[in-house]
């Protein structure tokens, strides 16, 4: 089975990360609907392949999961030496690959023995203090080991009220992206979202919270009123038209089960699963949900991860959440490509309408650009916050109306807001330009930090593009200016023992002038802003 390019370049750069990095653990960040699965199926058997010796263990925290990871490593190579150890599966099978839910394998240490690399699926999970199952199983297994390595994958690299998984001292280190959300909508591997601000919003000022989250109780009962509820439907019903697979993210049990049953007096074939739903009962209706069957399906906290049902084109968020890890998987089923596209639909692949009644849109921002706070942020004690100028990429003052380095203004702030059609995604039309060359350049920046700048070059009448890159500015605005900078020098086959060894940057300007440049580029313009969103190579 082949792999698409970027799945193919996630693996490559786990490997040159490993080669310029003799301890710490990466952390994989893939979009939803990108195929984390293949790239784990694929790595395994890439290892195995070169090391005949090392024994991998996959771990995540769903049956489902667990179930889609071996589908695909048996179809990327169908005599892996391959045990599954699930109770929820009831399998219990420990081989050279195991893939294993962490509920069963948590006190396995000892059976499972001698493990060079582990895997964790929705590695967003795993405690950021030194606790709970996840830790506590890998600390066990580095004493077996003292070389093991971890590699987590996830959509959504963050954790509620500690930001970032690699800030402070969590158990990684550093982040791979080898593709954004925006790439894969634009090479329809994914389907666009389109949200709507909803007439009916969700009255949460007084929810209490608690770690952060909104106290459970006290939002379901805020949320949980007749009135909002035929409110919600009634809207679904009047924007929804001919959408076939409507998905309700509810705030608990009752109130997903109060939904579903407006849903059904209003005539609409609806289902509920919930945390209480017996197993055999929850498959028969999520397979008649995908049949058809059932037009509509609410739930609470069960259908955001592990579920994949590509037909769902309508989503009713109907769960306000301060996680924006839970905001992200919920508008993340929404965007696998669809097998019949609507009539007049503008992208082949269909597109999922989402209703925000929970106003988590506004709170969270488009899933293209979320901006996370870091609460155990790397920043040194004084320093204060910054923001990246979008049109120079200049890390300026948070509170700055104005770039000091190329005098971009920001619009100024309203009270008011509306919401578009596309605000969940914030991707614009794409300019296409072909690439005749492209070089980079050392950039000093009026901060008094040095950086990179990236000129592509076009036609003789093609204005340049510039990016620029402030790896030299410290705290989270220079790492990820420098895994961006790193993502591109593997792409353009530069070598990274080359780039390791540098510090100068003229010379790292020199040595990734070097590399092979993109043949094309997509990038979005407004007014002054340009973002590059895909580059295409050979």
């Amino acid at each position: 089975m082949r792999l698409r390019d970027y799945q193919q370049r996630a693996i490559d750069q786990i490997m040159d990360w490993f080669t310029v990095n003799q301890t710490g653990n990466p952390c994989v960040v893939m979009p939803t609907g990108s195929g984390k699965s293949h790239v784990i199926a694929a790595f395994c058997k890439m290892v195995l392949g070169e090391f005949a010796d090392n024994r991998i263990l996959m771990l995540t925290h769903v049956k489902e999961l667990i179930e889609q990871n071996a589908e695909k490593m048996l179809a990327h190579w169908p005599g892996a030496p391959l045990g599954v150890f699930s109770a929820g599966l009831r399998q219990k099978n420990i081989d050279q690959i195991t893939f294993g839910s962490i509920q069963s394998l948590r006190n396995r240490a000892k059976d499972l023995g001698h493990i060079d690399i582990i895997l964790v699926d929705e590695c967003h999970l795993i405690n950021h203090k030194n606790d709970g199952s996840y830790r506590k199983l890998i600390n066990k297994l580095r004493k077996i080991n003292p070389e093991i390595r971890v590699i987590g994958l996830t959509a959504t690299p963050y954790r509620l009220g500690h930001g970032y998984i690699t800030d402070g001292d969590g158990l990684f280190s550093a982040i791979i992206e080898p593709v954004t959300i925006e790439e894969l909508v634009h090479r329809n591997f994914l389907a666009p979202l389109r949200s709507k601000l909803t007439e009916m919003q969700l009255d949460v000022s007084g929810v209490g919270r608690r770690g952060g989250e909104y106290i459970e109780n006290q939002l379901q009962a805020a949320v949980n009123q007749r009135h909002n509820n035929v409110s919600a439907v009634r809207e679904v019903i009047k924007r929804a038209e001919d959408r076939k697979a409507w998905l309700f993210f509810c705030t608990g049990v009752e109130h997903a089960e109060a939904v579903r049953d407006i849903l059904l007096e209003f005539g609409i074939p609806a289902g509920c699963v919930t945390g209480d739903t017996p197993a055999k009962t929850r498959e028969r209706m999520l397979d008649e949900f995908r049949t058809g069957e059932l037009r509509a399906m609410t739930n609470a906290n069960v259908l955001t991860t592990g579920f994949d049902y590509p037909d769902i084109d309508l989503i009713a968020m109907l769960r306000p959440t301060k996680s924006t890890a839970l905001y992200v998987q919920m508008a993340g089923r929404g965007m696998r490509p669809k097998s019949e596209p609507r009539d007049g639909e503008d992208y082949p692949v269909g597109n999922c309408l989402v209703m925000d009644f929970a106003g988590v849109v506004k709170e969270h921002g488009p899933i293209t650009n979320i901006q996370i706070k870091s609460v155990n942020s790397k920043r040194k004690p004084g320093e204060p916050p910054v923001k990246a100028c979008p049109e120079c990429h200049e890390l300026v003052h948070l509170s700055a109306m104005e770039c000091e380095a190329c005098g971009y203004k920001w619009p100024q702030k309203t009270k008011s807001m509306t919401l578009h059609d596309n605000d969940i995604m914030a991707v614009e039309d794409a300019t296409t330009m072909e690439v005749k060359s492209w070089r980079w350049r050392r950039h000093l920046a009026r901060s008094g930090y040095y950086g990179l700048s990236l000129t592509y070059y076009g036609e003789i009448f093609d204005k340049p593009v510039i990016e620029y890159f402030s790896v030299q500015h410290p705290g989270l605005g220079g790492e990820v200016a420098l895994r961006k900078v790193m993502e591109l020098a593997v792409a353009s086959n530069v070598r990274m023992a080359d780039l390791s060894e540098e510090t100068d940057l003229h010379r790292v300007a020199d040595i990734l002038s070097a590399g092979t440049a993109p043949i094309s580029i997509k990038y979005t313009r407004n007014e002054r802003f340009i973002n590059v969103v895909k580059r295409e190579w050979i």
